[in-house]
């Protein structure tokens, strides 16, 4: 088992010791330790980088994780991991600034933690700390702006105290006696609390810092409901602010592009919607009414075929969904005349060349038969029913011939 140098001192950055162990750990070779400050991962904490200096030269440390034994896995690259022996002395260096950045999102969510738990009585269930944001699930089944802001501006509070962080051991008795708010009693004789006075305790393994004050701030993203309750997204310290210059940039952005000012884009954002609405009804309307147009102007021109009249036509500039309406048009207009109307219609305005047959209820024919006949030929897709069928052939293809061949195949 591996002596962890974190667990008294999470400012411990640089550490010596001995190599007790190199083992395979999941195609990667894992460098085992008698003693490490590097964190593994766990708890919803990501686990600690850095390196490994020996005399050989420094190798990086890409992985940490925790082995059913207890020990701590240090994973390296395979052919790093060649010139490593048993028994050789090797200085640690943990990545200063992620430990610092881990700490501040780790700390801050136990005091986040505390805030709901002491103004509303919201446990907190589970913990996740991503790499650019942190999360924490609340056993509630609903949260308000006003809670949100109640619980941030006490966390905040707390920050701006500099309350002390203490690490303590503890045996599971005088961890109840102390009134901890969560600690796993199960195979542990000793237990490590995180003391936030006046505020929390809590059994924790992370890494954390020393006082309220190094957490920077608190800032609180979004609430969304899940499973075991509500969401809650947050950053801390360096991350909030971070994360308030992109905020800002990305608004002052968009004030740019509406010519207003910051405070005024909801405004203007649901304005544009409301235009982009209205201007949608109109096009749809005007689709509908150009459609029918087509529709008549086709159908009059009609020749025949048998007992039904055909339509054969290509539109240069309409894409699938158009020329589509266009049919279920002419269908309308034979319908009310009693006629039986054969539609084989093309659009070169989409993504690729589109096909669309269609004919009358009752109709002679089978169109996504004859659908996925003419198209299986050209390497298109496409099909349908017997009253309508639709497809794409590839760019290039030429749709006057196309129809031609379907024209042919009735």
């Amino acid at each position: 088992m591996t002596e962890r140098l974190y667990y008294p001192d999470s400012f411990l950055f640089e550490f010596s010791a001995k190599v007790a162990e190199v083992r395979a750990h999941d195609g990667q070779a894992a460098v085992v330790l008698d003693r490490s400050a590097f964190y593994p991962a766990g708890g919803g904490q990501p686990c600690d980088t850095g390196w490994l200096r020996l005399e050989s030269g420094r190798v990086r440390i890409v992985d940490v994780v925790e082995a059913e034994d207890g020990s701590v896995l240090h994973l390296v690259e395979p052919a790093a991991a060649q010139g490593i022996e048993r028994g050789a002395r090797v200085q640690g260096t943990i990545d200063a600034d992620r430990r610092r950045d881990h700490m501040q999102q780790h700390s801050g969510q136990h005091v986040l933690s505390a805030a709901f738990l002491e103004l509303f009585q919201m446990p907190t269930v589970s913990f996740h700390l991503g790499e650019e944001t942190c999360t924490i699930d609340l056993e509630t089944p609903a949260l308000t702006d006003e809670q949100l802001q109640r619980a941030e501006s006490l966390a905040n509070a707390v920050i701006r105290e500099s309350r002390p962080v203490e690490i303590r051991f503890a045996t599971p008795e005088e961890a109840r006696r102390l009134g901890a708010r969560k600690f796993n009693a199960e195979d542990h004789q000793q237990l490590r609390l995180i003391v936030i006075r006046d505020l929390d305790i809590t059994g924790c393994g992370g890494t954390h810092v020393g006082n309220t004050g190094q957490i920077g701030a608190v800032l609180l993203r979004k609430a969304e409901k899940v499973k075991q309750g509500m969401r809650v997204e947050f950053v801390c310290g360096e991350r909030a602010v971070r994360t308030a210059r992109r905020d800002y940039a990305t608004l002052a952005e968009a004030a740019g592009v509406y010519s207003t000012h910051l405070r005024e884009v909801p405004q203007q954002v649901r304005k544009s919607q409301e235009e982009i609405k209205a201007l949608q009804r109109t096009n749809r309307q005007l689709q509908e009414e150009l459609a029918e147009l087509h529709a008549a102007r086709l159908l009059a021109a009609a020749a025949p075929h048998g007992k039904a009249k055909l339509v054969s036509s290509v539109f240069a500039e309409r894409d699938a969904v158009f020329i589509k309406l266009v049919a279920q048009k002419i269908i309308g207009l034979a319908l009310e005349t009693g006629s039986v109307a054969v539609i084989l219609l093309g659009g070169l305005g989409g993504a690729q060349p589109a096909l669309v047959f269609a004919q009358t209820t009752g109709g002679p024919y089978d169109m996504g038969k004859l659908m996925k006949e003419v198209v299986a030929s050209l390497g298109g897709r496409g099909g349908g029913n017997k009253e309508m069928a639709q497809g794409g052939v590839p760019a290039g293809t030429e749709l006057d011939s196309v129809l031609a061949r379907a024209v042919a195949a009735l």
